[in-house]
């Protein structure tokens, strides 16, 4: 086997920036979902990560007939119950726009008090073959929720400007591309899948 082509499985396009960032490295022509020609959406109802980026990269891979790939990720606070977790895109309702995510955060965090603001970003990757074949891969990064937001926001990723990985003293807002790839949840991931890519079928 062997990937010529790989498809981003999503709409977002900030992760679609992020994603042909960390594929830069392979020998492989990466396109957008939309530029392969796949305009919808497949709804993310799965119960874990692993299963929202099967369905989405399922769905992409089967379109196209290329090699597709998905991340699912979730931002998970102790504090609240690991929420907005899994439902981290759309825990608010469908009324409520992105960019006021990181903002009902941080209101939660002040109404209830809450003095451990420690979270964690995950991601899931998945792989799916033309054939219906299909791998995933996971990472995950830990770190703060900061008191205020900063930095500026990527389109898409709200989160980015409240999130403080441990040992840091930026958010992910406030770093380059380059710096959030070298040490994100997503970043981690993509890791994973270059090295099976290029050990397992390039």
């Amino acid at each position: 086997m062997t990937i010529a082509t790989i498809v981003c499985a999503t709409q977002n396009e900030g992760k679609v920036i992020e994603m042909k960032n960390l594929l830069a490295g392979l020998p492989i022509s990466v396109l957008s979902a939309k530029e392969a020609g796949v305009t919808d959406d497949v709804v993310e109802d799965g119960e874990t990560l692993e299963a929202n980026a099967l369905k989405k990269s399922d769905h992409v891979a089967r379109k196209t007939g290329q090699w597709s790939v998905a991340d699912d990720s979730g931002l998970f606070i102790k504090s609240l119950g690991n929420a907005p977790g899994v439902l981290s895109s759309r825990w608010a309702g469908p009324d409520v726009p992105r960019k006021k995510l990181p903002e009902l955060i941080l209101g939660k965090l002040q109404a209830t008090k809450a003095i451990d603001r420690t979270a964690y970003f995950e991601s899931a990757i998945a792989l799916t073959a033309p054939t219906g074949e299909h791998w995933t891969f996971t990472g995950r990064l830990y770190g703060t929720i900061a008191p205020e937001q900063r930095g500026t926001t990527r389109p898409h990723l709200p989160y980015d400007t409240i999130f403080l990985p441990k040992g840091s003293s930026k958010t992910f807002s406030e770093m380059t591309m380059a710096e959030k790839n070298s040490m994100s949840h997503r970043g981690q991931a993509f890791h994973k899948l270059q090295q099976f890519i290029n050990t397992q079928i390039a």
